[in-house]
């Protein structure tokens, strides 16, 4: 832009000049600080990399043990792969141990870091322990496994210390000997057992999403319908939750079990249909749900047991959306009294249903008030909730107020086996990385014993369950930690220094706040519970109904349809739908206009009744709009009581009395006994033609005449037959053929029926 303003002799103007000039003066003075202040300090991302330390991704697949003695061999193994498009050479794997962490907040910030810093890695530990690759060519990998006795590591005190594995080598690009790829994870060290070793309550989550609907079969079982028949994988060998009841029957958890999974493979042992399109299978896994059921009985068997309420309700989105809707709250109250029951008969143990579990842990005032108004009296948060400013990991209970107790697990080891695992170089990583975090927390305070909780994801992914398994496993020698269960970390001693005060509701996590069901799902709820209340009124088996519907509407408020936020709108519908189709089975059947000649006479309405079961305390009222015109029963209206077996229907009569001619609008409605209206009501006319004793002198007259004149018909038709025998001629002439004898009745009337459905007179 300048040289062309310099062609067209222009030229920058003084005010343009003054401004570079200011520009130069501004952009030199960082380069006059510097050369005053001596050398810069390189940028953060060139301080993590200055080698390239990303060229080599290092994968550490095993390392075991995961917890090792002095005496043992640390044995690691994994994957390099050249992530360049340049050939590594004279490359070598080797080791780096230490430093030795001091605290939790220490570990987190090591697992942040992925590249190489000279200052901060330790060195190789070389020598024989290291592993040379002559050429790593560019996109390949190549295997490694490191074996060296624990006593070369350098490993003085006990305690949690970083263990790196790297790739030095040379490139094209960087030919001399340079750090290229590392991976870090955490070595936890205590040849001996801690004088106080911290007391972990690890809970064993068995949950799953909604599966049944609310149709169940016509037979005498009602066979159950469900959705879909996706839970037969997750039962089957290798599923996720055949392997949580493989993998938590040897481990010391406490199992917090939803009582709806409980309930659904109950159901899949039996006789149960499958939604196909809008027709419906056989459902075929029985032996699958026979099986896991058993395998869990003997699981659990003098273990601890928790239940949660029926269908793992939401209870953040029923604090923040839906407690101020009528009715929610009690429902929760329900959902709460069958979990008990479904354990005690599925499982034959006797449950604890006095915990309350938010999602996530994360609690305010709302989410503990509606916690605690089923009963509950603990509630299961996590301390990344609440927050506490202590130099150390507290006991896990606190009092919080009215008799509740906060139950805060650990968010960093709650949290440890979240993510992708399915790569056993993340699941290693994971499962170090736990182990450190439970040791740091015993060194935190070797002298003090204290009680962690961890409570890990609602629904882990089989990797992430056998990585927490494997986590357990490698506290089994309890050096440094000793198990427990969820009742008595409830009702350990609290910390005097931990927070007791519940987070307020601006701190509750915008993220969960926006996975939480809408206001509009608890009205939808509210109107299927209303719609049931007034169906199971009239039921001679309301259980039939009241039962399947009351699990349904728990099912609506589940934590699982976290995230699926159409796929719950459609269950919702379909319960809704369904009942409403059951509903109408009881109808009043349409009615044509009727014809009323007379001062009175008997109409029926029929109502009918397509259930498989018989309906009782109905009453159908008929309404007259002209009581002047029309009564019904001497009034505007009247009442009969109606009782009808299933598959029937009934016809109820009503006596009207007719004052007036003209057409009379009438209303037939069915009624619940205390007053509700049932269904839609029927409109018909009545149309009134009353006929007075005049127009009946007349008719009578006339049927006089018809009488006399068949009399007289019939005389005359005599006369005519015996004149004509007296005429007829001797036997043997043939006068020809007579024709056919007059018909004695008239021909049938092609004419048209009145209008109008007759009454009973």
């Amino acid at each position: 832009m300048a040289e062309a303003a310099d062609i067209q002799g222009t030229g920058p103007s003084p005010a343009r000049r003054w401004l570079r000039r200011a520009a130069s003066l501004i952009a030199g003075t960082p380069l006059l600080a510097g050369i005053l202040a001596g050398p810069v300090a390189p940028p953060a991302a060139a301080a993590e990399e200055p080698s390239g330390s990303k060229t080599v991704s290092v994968s550490l697949d095993t390392l075991s043990p995961s917890a090792p003695l002095e005496s043992d061999t640390l044995t690691v193994s994994g994957t390099v792969t050249n992530q360049s498009k340049q050939a590594v050479t004279d490359a070598t794997v080797d080791l780096r141990v230490g430093p030795r962490m001091t605290s939790r907040s220490q570990i987190e910030q090591v697992s942040d870091r992925t590249g190489f810093r000279p200052g901060d890695d330790p060195a190789p530990l070389g020598g024989t322990y290291a592993l040379k690759i002559p050429r790593l060519g560019a996109g390949l990998s190549h295997e490694f496994k490191l074996s060296v006795p624990v006593d070369k590591l350098g490993l003085k005190d006990g305690g949690v210390y970083q263990l790196g594995v790297s790739l030095t080598g040379r490139t094209p690009a960087q030919p001399s000997g340079r750090v290229l790829g590392i991976e870090r994870t955490f070595l936890p060290y205590q040849p001996e057992a801690t004088e106080k070793r911290t007391q972990l309550t690890y809970l064993w989550p068995l949950i799953s999403s909604a599966r049944v609907s609310a149709e169940t079969g016509s037979d005498d079982q009602q066979t159950p319908v469900f959705e879909n028949d996706d839970l037969a994988a997750e039962l089957a060998p290798g599923g996720r939750l055949e392997q949580m009841v493989a993998l938590g029957k040897d481990l010391p958890v406490t199992w917090v079990i939803d009582p709806d999974l409980l309930a659904t493979v109950d159901a899949m042992t039996g006789s149960y249909r499958v939604k196909s399109g809008a027709a419906t299978v056989p459902g075929t896994n029985q032996a699958l749900a026979e099986q896991w059921l058993d395998q869990l009985e003997k699981a659990v068997a003098d273990r601890k047991v928790v239940a949660l309420p029926f269908a793992d309700p939401d209870i953040a989105s029923l604090a923040h959306r839906g407690k101020d809707v009528p009715g929610s709250l009690s429902h929760l109250r329900l959902a709460t009294e069958l979990a008990q029951t479904t354990v005690e008969t599925t499982l034959h143990v006797t449950p604890s249903t006095d915990f309350a579990w938010p999602v996530d842990g994360a609690v305010d005032p709302s989410i503990m008030d509606v916690a605690t108004s089923a009963g509950a009296h603990k509630v299961i948060a996590r301390s990344d909730s609440f927050r506490d400013d202590l130099p150390y990991t507290p006991t896990a209970a606190r009092a919080v107020g009215g008799g509740t107790t906060a139950v805060v697990s650990d968010a960093s080891l709650s949290t440890a086996f979240e993510g992708d695992l399915i790569r056993t170089g993340s699941a290693t990583r994971a499962v170090q990385e736990f182990l450190a975090q439970s040791l740091a927390v015993t060194l935190e305070q070797p002298d003090e014993q204290r009680s962690v909780v961890v409570a890990p994801q609602r629904i882990p992914t089989t990797a992430q369950a056998q990585s927490m398994a494997t986590a357990l496993r490698g506290l089994a020698a309890q050096r440094w930690t000793q198990p427990s269960d969820l009742i008595t970390a409830a009702a350990t001693k609290p910390d005097p220094d931990s927070v007791t005060k519940v987070p307020s509701a601006s701190r509750y996590p915008q993220r969960l706040r926006a996975q939480e069901l809408p206001v509009q799902a608890f009205r939808d709820m509210k109107e299927t519970r209303d719609a049931l209340d007034d169906f199971k009124v009239i039921l001679s088996q309301p259980d039939r109904v009241v039962t399947p519907f009351g699990n349904a509407i728990s099912r609506e408020m589940s934590t699982s349809w976290r995230g699926e936020a159409p796929a719950a709108s459609l269950y919702r519908i379909e319960v809704r739908d369904y009942l409403r189709a059951l509903t109408e089975e009881v109808q009043l059947i349409d009615k044509s206009d009727l014809m009323l000649s007379g001062r009175s006479a008997t109409i029926p309405v029929t109502v009918q009744n397509k259930l498989l079961q018989g309906v009782d305390h109905l009453v159908l009222r008929l309404t007259s709009s002209n009581k002047t015109r029309l009564q019904i029963d001497g009034a505007v209206s009247s009442e009969r009581p109606v009782k009808i077996n299933g598959g029937h229907s009934q016809s109820v009569k009503f006596t009207a009395s007719a004052n007036a001619n003209g057409p009379v609008p009438m209303e037939a409605q069915l009624f619940t006994e205390d007053g509700k209206p049932y269904g839609k009501p029927m409109t018909f006319t009545v149309k009134v033609s009353e006929i007075t004793s005049t127009v009946m002198l007349v008719i009578a007259g006339g049927v006089l005449l018809l009488v006399l004149a068949g009399v007289r018909m019939y005389t005359q038709r005599k006369r005519a037959a015996a004149g004509n025998a007296e005429a007829e001629p001797p036997e043997g002439d043939d006068p020809g053929q007579p024709s056919d004898p007059t018909p004695d009745t008239g021909p049938e009337s092609g004419d048209r029926s009145g209008p109008g459905e007759k009454v009973d007179r």
